[in-house]
């Protein structure tokens, strides 16, 4: 199977994920996030970067879950137009109710 390239949007929407997880993970150790989620801190590291802009749902949900944000925050920030505004976390709508 051959994969379509990422268009700017997903490019620009990977980098936007990557901004809000780094922020949301804090002090916390990629390592401790990683393993808490299921996940290789290799995986993580990529999602962090950019490097993988479109991972999967289940994916986002167990790192959502890990870092107590709703699935619902991380797709509206995704799609924010100002990435370090997304990225912040003081915006009470990233945090889970």
């Amino acid at each position: 199977m051959v994969r379509l390239p990422l268009t700017p949007r997903e490019i620009e929407q990977g980098k936007n994920l990557g901004a809000l997880l780094r922020r949301a993970r804090g002090e916390r150790t990629i390592l401790d996030i990683a393993l808490d989620a299921g996940l290789s801190p290799e995986t993580l590291r990529k999602i962090e970067t950019g490097r993988v802009a479109t991972p999967a749902f289940s994916t986002i949900a167990a790192i959502a879950a890990v870092l107590d944000l709703s699935l619902d925050s991380i797709w509206s920030s995704m799609n924010d137009a100002e990435p370090d505004r997304a990225a912040g976390l003081s915006d009470r709508r990233l945090l889970r109710r």
